[in-house]
């Protein structure tokens, strides 16, 4: 089967696997995957998708998945992100995800053995520690504190980490320390993977957030004199920060193909409960500030399935796609929070309430704002850019 026809029946099959498998644990649930039964129902989840057949539309066959380049993906993934737990049972979740991307793109093939096959299987999870306490790396990873020292024969590795999505459960971390210069540096991080049973590495509490639908939540770690070896380096050192960019575009870009799948299904709700629902003389939908909201919300999907569109065919060009993928991901992430936004507006009172599933879905889509880079940040970022592409073609 030719590629772009693979995704098109990947995409058909995700919709009716999400519609008869997931949509209802998700609704039951309230989108919350530790009443749901957390590991265990990931497991069973996963098991259905292998039998549907739509198990890991991303991963290399040789690993159990199809192989679909970014474009490709962006149909199942986004199929996928329909329901909460879609991308879990699917095994297209973050953080998993994108450690499976660049496990794929860097690691050496005893790593590959390792901790990817496990991991695109479905055998284990994990889980990406970069981000730690203040005055840590956060949206700065320059900041980065955590240290890795030469001991004898590898690596000791020191420091506290927060917000570490899905380490409760984890089977190994992806570990962003310091093997070099001084926070505020440009470089001098390393990427190390840690087994969870190493000693010294400790998962802490669970951070109280408002979304409640990614499994092992997001935690406070410490590394307490973690020996590792030096097979446990994760392409160079002094180099994880370059590294890390392998894993950060498409990264950002699979977010927003499953959070469209997510809004829109707060679009199509809403649509549905105005379309049936009578007030002022007739149903709301003809009313015309109904109307607008309904447009609105078509109109900021269409952009963002556009703008993604533009960064995936960038990255499966072999670019880094650094502007187009913070233009996507900023865009996007403001988007489509306003098309959840509108939904429940247009659903009244309901749509703040469990009964339809649009509030769970202003709960979870709420914080992409913040993951992955702030807003802001991404903001800035692109402002740079485009100071430099301007001025440097100044006089000329």
């Amino acid at each position: 089967m030719e590629m772009g026809t693979l995704a098109e029946d990947l995409t058909a099959r995700t919709r009716e696997f999400v519609a008869e498998h997931v949509l209802p644990l998700d609704d039951e649930h309230d989108g919350d995957i530790v009443a749901a039964g957390g590991d265990e129902r990931r497991v069973a989840l996963q098991e259905a998708a292998r039998a549907a057949g739509v198990f890991a539309p991303q991963v290399a066959r040789e690993y159990g998945g199809h192989g679909l380049g970014m474009v490709d993906r962006s149909g199942p993934l986004e199929e996928a992100g329909y329901s909460l737990f879609g991308p879990i049972a699917t095994n297209v979740g973050a953080p998993d995800e994108g450690n499976m991307h660049m496990l794929e793109a860097i690691a050496s093939a005893d790593q590959r053995t390792r901790f990817l096959e496990p991991l695109a299987r479905g055998l284990v999870r994990s889980a990406f520690a970069m981000t730690e306490p203040a005055p840590g790396a956060g949206a700065d990873p320059s900041a980065l504190r955590t240290r890795a020292v030469r001991g004898d024969g590898g690596w000791v590795i020191s420091g506290e980490k927060r917000f570490i999505t899905g380490a409760d459960g984890a089977g190994f971390f992806i570990v962003m320390a310091r093997t070099g210069g001084e926070p505020g540096g440009p470089g001098g991080a390393t990427m190390f993977l840690v087994p969870a049973d190493t000693p010294g590495v400790v998962v802490g509490r669970h951070l109280p957030t408002v979304d409640r639908a990614m499994i092992g939540g997001h935690c406070e770690m410490r590394f307490e004199d973690v020996v590792v070896g030096d097979d446990a380096v994760l392409g160079e050192v002094d180099l994880g920060f370059r590294y890390a960019q392998v894993r950060l575009g498409p990264a950002r870009m699979t977010h927003v193909m499953r959070w469209t799948g997510a809004a829109r299904r707060a679009h199509e709700t809403a649509v549905a409960y105005v379309a049936g629902r009578q007030a002022f003389g007739g149903r709301i939908s003809d009313l015309g500030l109904a109307q607008q909201h309904i447009a609105d919300n078509e109109i900021d999907l269409a952009a963002t399935r556009a703008l993604l569109r533009v960064a995936c065919e960038e990255l499966d060009a072999g670019g880094r796609a650094s502007e187009s993928t913070s233009i996507a991901k900023t865009f996007a992430a403001e988007a489509l929070d306003r098309v959840v936004d509108r939904s429940q507006q247009l659903c009244g009172g309901l749509g703040v309430t469990a009964d339809l599933p649009v509030a769970k879905i202003a709960r979870e889509i709420r914080p992409f704002r913040i993951y992955d880079g702030p807003s802001e940040v991404h903001r800035w970022s692109i402002a740079k850019r485009a100071v430099k592409r301007i001025t440097s073609g100044a006089g000329s």
